[in-house]
């Protein structure tokens, strides 16, 4: 693997002080940046998204939809990797996010820049999207990337449709205000599978107790896991490939492994369980330390 091409866009946008404490160091995002074969993952949805942090591609007759655009650095490698699998930039009409953090909306000003694509975020999230700034809901300040126009606000429930494609947006906030896990049906064959693009539920340093800036975060938490615990789905993809053993799964499919070693129905519960035990975890510490 290569790292992408680190334009000057990605340069202007680290800050110093409080903000670039808040931002990966320059090592762990090369880390993350690395280039990575783009694959089919099943059906219609193919992976086009760097190491350590993934986008993904949903093809339609109509045109591409692009979920994610990585770190502002990743925008040129997402873009060769839609190219190296016989798709075109240009045919890219959708762009979605899961979250308005710097490494996942970071590129997406600059392939909205070049494929003059629609972007669709989530209402609560659209304005860090459109300043360029992450919210501080913890530990560190607010980790900055290219301001991005939202063309679209979505509630939860919203579907967007292009082609034969029918994404429907369930907001899971608490990451950030409008996070938001999106789901599509899809056919492999003879095969109907549920794909659940997850947001996130981790809480990185976050300050779940007595948040001044987000009051209600516990308690968002706790009802995203109740809503995720409704959702069903054979088919868990998530912002990062650590989440669901990306590597291990990509290698076993290129190996011939059958069935498709992402199709599980089990392993949406099995993660939502384990990153519930967590939040408990941490909110029962935090609380304890507030007394």
């Amino acid at each position: 693997m290569r790292a992408c091409l680190v334009t000057g866009l990605c340069l202007s946008v680290l800050g110093s002080g409080a903000q670039a404490r808040a931002q990966h160091d320059a090592a762990e995002r090369a880390a993350w940046n690395q280039e990575v074969e783009p694959f089919r993952i099943v059906g219609n949805v193919y992976y086009v998204g760097v190491a350590g942090v993934a986008a993904y591609l949903v093809h339609t007759p109509a045109g591409e939809l692009l979920l994610d655009g990585g770190l502002p650095e990743s925008a040129p490698c997402i873009a060769a990797s839609i190219a190296a699998l016989g798709f075109r930039l240009a045919d890219v009409k959708i762009l979605l996010n899961s979250h308005a953090h710097f490494d996942h909306a970071g590129g997406l000003a600059e392939l909205k820049r070049r494929s003059g694509a629609k972007l669709v975020a989530s209402r609560p999230d659209a304005g860090a999207l459109q300043k360029g700034t992450q919210e501080s809901l913890g530990s560190g300040g607010a980790a900055t990337f290219p301001a991005v126009a939202v063309d679209r606000l979505i509630d939860d429930g919203a579907t967007v449709r292009l082609g034969d494609a029918v994404l429907t947006a369930h907001l899971t906030p608490g990451h950030t205000r409008g996070c938001t896990t999106w789901t599509l049906p899809i056919r492999d064959g003879k095969e109907t599978h549920q794909v659940v693009f997850y947001c996130s539920t981790s809480t990185p340093g976050y300050r779940l107790v007595n948040n001044p800036t987000y009051p209600q975060i516990a308690a968002d938490y706790a009802r995203s896991f109740a809503l995720l615990r409704r959702l069903s789905g054979d088919v868990f993809l998530a912002p990062h490939g650590s989440f669901f053993d990306l590597d291990g799964k990509r290698a076993r499919l290129a190996s011939g492994a059958h069935p498709n070693p992402f199709v599980d129905p089990t392993e949406l519960r099995r993660f939502v369980d384990a990153s519930e035990r967590d939040f408990n975890a941490e909110l029962a510490r935090q609380t304890s330390a507030s007394r």
